[in-house]
């Protein structure tokens, strides 16, 4: 049960790695309005650049083909041939419009997420053919939406129809006695006017449909408490695990610093809180760091020392710099170098004294 409500608590922001997957999936924004929209501009760049030409192009050929028309043969092995010669004008005509119209659309989805090759959504599911998904999604938000943006559109087309067609009905009446050339020239004229109108309206609403459609996305993209925990335990592993290694490596670090022990010139110390013992031999450039520690470990590393006779110099202030700059196996910085050298001075002459005695 508590399962379950936190799967449903989705209330923390997608992390990169779950945008990544849903990208992979092939569920991205997706606005069906921005695609029409780029469609219909495409559509009215067409007829304003491309209208003339095509029409003056299909206008040579059909003249062409009907003043030889007498000449034309239409026998059964001539008329697969005049079919072809018709078919390859036609196609010359509109190539590059349907060229431009296929680029609009294609434009249209590029423009609202990067290319995406995905085939999870073709996969068949048994939820696209369930009565209840059915009815969820006849009724759920975004049908709801799509509803309201059908009727939002009726609405502004009818109402831009009406303010640019009725200043113009006189005229549209007078076409009925009118020059063939004068109707096709009004009716370009208002073609062009309606499809500017109508893709300066829907650059408002694919607009907000793009909104609309991106917030559901990112909503639908949140995960929960647990999905987060499960993610970061996958990408960064198990922090029970970790903390076990971290502590097995801890482990064998300190037997390694206490076997490092005996073979150290001395062991300087804080006195109780502080332990470093520094390995030191002629010919050395500087003094080696074999082992530290603090508190219990610092304990430790006194008591190792005491057994095998290392010497234990109390100087506080040295240990806790040492602690601090000096890491394992490392030689010591050189500002250390002075107050080292008098303690391993101290230490050795102290050496000698015992051995005279």
């Amino acid at each position: 049960m508590a399962e379950e409500q936190d799967q449903s608590e989705k209330t923390e922001d997608p992390t990169q790695k779950r945008l990544d997957e849903a990208l992979k999936r092939g569920d991205v924004v997706k606005s069906q309005e921005v695609s029409t929209w780029f469609v219909i501009a495409g559509g009215t760049l067409v007829l304003i650049a491309f209208s003339g030409p095509m029409a003056s192009h299909l206008t040579t050929t059909m003249r062409g083909l009907i003043a030889n028309s007498f000449q034309i043969r239409t026998d059964a092995p001539a008329l697969p041939s005049l079919f072809e010669k018709i078919g390859l004008e036609m196609l010359a005509a509109l190539a590059i419009p349907f060229l431009v119209l296929l680029l609009a659309a294609v434009a249209g989805n590029m423009v609202q997420h990067r290319l995406v090759w995905s085939f999870e959504s073709l996969t068949p599911k048994l939820s696209k053919i369930s009565v209840t998904a059915g009815f969820k999604r006849l009724f759920s938000t975004q049908a709801l939406a799509n509803l309201l943006k059908g009727l939002v559109k009726m609405v502004l087309v009818g109402a831009m129809l009406i303010a640019l067609m009725w200043p113009e009905r006189f005229r549209l009446i007078a076409l009925i006695h009118g020059d063939l050339g004068d109707v096709l020239q009004l009716t370009r004229s208002l073609s062009l006017k309606l499809l500017g109108a109508v893709v300066a309206m829907m650059a408002v609403v694919a607009a907000a449909d793009y909104l609309f459609q991106y917030r559901r996305w990112y909503e639908k993209q949140k995960m929960s408490v647990r999905e987060m925990k499960e993610e970061f335990r996958q990408s960064e592993g198990d922090p029970t695990i970790k903390g076990k290694l971290k502590q097995m490596r801890q482990a064998r670090q300190r037997k390694r610093m206490m076997a490092a022990v005996p073979t150290a010139a001395v062991v300087i110390t804080n006195p109780t809180h502080y332990a470093v013992a520094l390995q030191y031999e002629r010919g050395m450039s500087a003094p080696v760091c074999v082992a530290k520690g603090v508190d219990a470990l610092a304990l430790k590393i006194r008591e190792v020392a005491a057994e095998h006779s290392v010497p234990v110099v109390e100087n506080p202030p040295l240990a806790r710099a040492l602690h601090a700059t000096v890491d394992i196996d490392q030689a010591i910085p050189p500002e250390h170098y002075k107050a080292v050298a008098e303690v391993i001075g101290y230490v050795m002459r102290l050496r000698r004294a015992v051995r005279r005695n």
